[in-house]
């Protein structure tokens, strides 16, 4: 604990220059007291390591000293290389930065720590990708890439954007202070504050970026962890959805999980329905009856059985697709 403990003081002073006790403290979850006996352990192991004291003052490394990573564990090391799992670093235009650091903390591993670390990428995939999903992680972007807003984010200005709400034809052009980029389930978002309250953008109905000439106005104190979990509880504090129950064919059961998995609300339970009809019960839930009309893709394999009003649905969902092709020859 303690060796790591003084690899994690040389690493944090290294990038991050003088640095106060408290701080180091505070990040490193000790005392105080804590800290300046492990300054003085780093002193005697040779790290040329100094203290001042005063309103200024703090803990530094002299100029020009640096160390190679040469103290991370086999977890840690495996966990580095989970990172390159690929999806986000796509999506930014990072992929090759990532393999270029990547070697460089081989090169850096102790040892025998190597062949572990290689093995990640052979034993482990992640694939942040949904199922029916083509193109990168986020799917095909409508308007600008990513590559823009991440500049827009990172100019420390004001962005003005252009918009397409879900079912709004009409784009709406704002001005927004933002804090950062979040990549959740798979789809990039902008996190924002607009005319000081928090807001979210979907990447993929941003139509144009343009990054303003003045500075930005975020909230005083407030980062981007904290308007991401403003956010977060809004959107699953949401009213509650309609409870939906449907039956399924056993034989399209998986390929109708991998579509609509994440509406399913428990646990499939099999009911048979006869002896040549084989049928599973599937518990869902729908933001409003007329959401229900995707299931309409699996034509008689997938029947609803509640409530009335989304069984009535399907029904003029039918019967309109009827109306449009029944003049047509067979």
């Amino acid at each position: 604990m303690k060796a790591d403990r003084l690899l994690s003081v040389l690493l944090l002073l290294q990038t991050r220059g003088r640095v106060s006790a408290t701080e180091l403290a505070e990040r490193l979850e000790v005392s105080v007291r804590t800290v300046y006996r492990d300054v003085e352990s780093l002193s005697a192991a040779g790290v040329p390591v100094f203290t001042e004291r005063g309103r200024h003052g703090g803990i530094g490394l002299l100029p020009g000293y640096r160390t190679d990573v040469t103290g991370l564990t086999a977890d840690e090391a495996r966990a580095l290389f989970v990172l390159s799992a690929r999806g986000a670093h796509s999506d930014l235009g990072l992929d090759g930065a990532l393999g270029s650091a990547l070697r460089k903390v081989m090169a850096a591993l102790p040892a025998p720590h190597r062949p572990e670390a290689e093995r990640i990428s052979e034993r482990i995939l992640v694939d942040p990708v949904r199922w029916m999903h083509q193109g990168g992680a986020a799917g095909t972007v409508a308007g600008p890439d990513l590559g823009e807003l991440q500049y827009a984010v990172f100019a420390d200005r004001r962005v003005r954007l252009r918009y397409r709400h879900s079912g709004t034809p009409a784009p709406v052009d704002y001005t927004v202070d933002p804090y950062g980029l979040v990549c959740k389930a798979a789809v990039w978002y902008l996190v924002a504050d607009l005319h000081g309250e928090p807001r979210l953008f979907r990447a993929d109905r941003v139509l144009a970026v343009e990054t303003a000439e003045e500075a930005v106005r975020r909230r005083a104190g407030v980062g981007l962890g904290d308007v991401w979990t403003v956010l977060r509880e809004q959107v699953e504090r949401l009213p509650k959805e309609l409870p939906v129950r449907v039956r399924v064919r056993r034989g399209r059961l998986d390929v109708f999980l991998r579509i609509h998995g994440g509406r399913v609300t428990a646990p499939p339970a099999e009911t048979g329905v006869g002896a040549a009809e084989d049928w599973v019960e599937v518990p869902m839930a729908f933001p409003a009856p007329a959401a229900v009309r995707s299931l309409l893709a699996f034509g008689a394999e997938v029947e609803v059985l509640a409530p009335p009003a989304a069984r009535r649905e399907l029904a003029r969902a039918a019967t309109e697709a009827l109306r449009l092709y029944q003049d047509q020859p067979l």
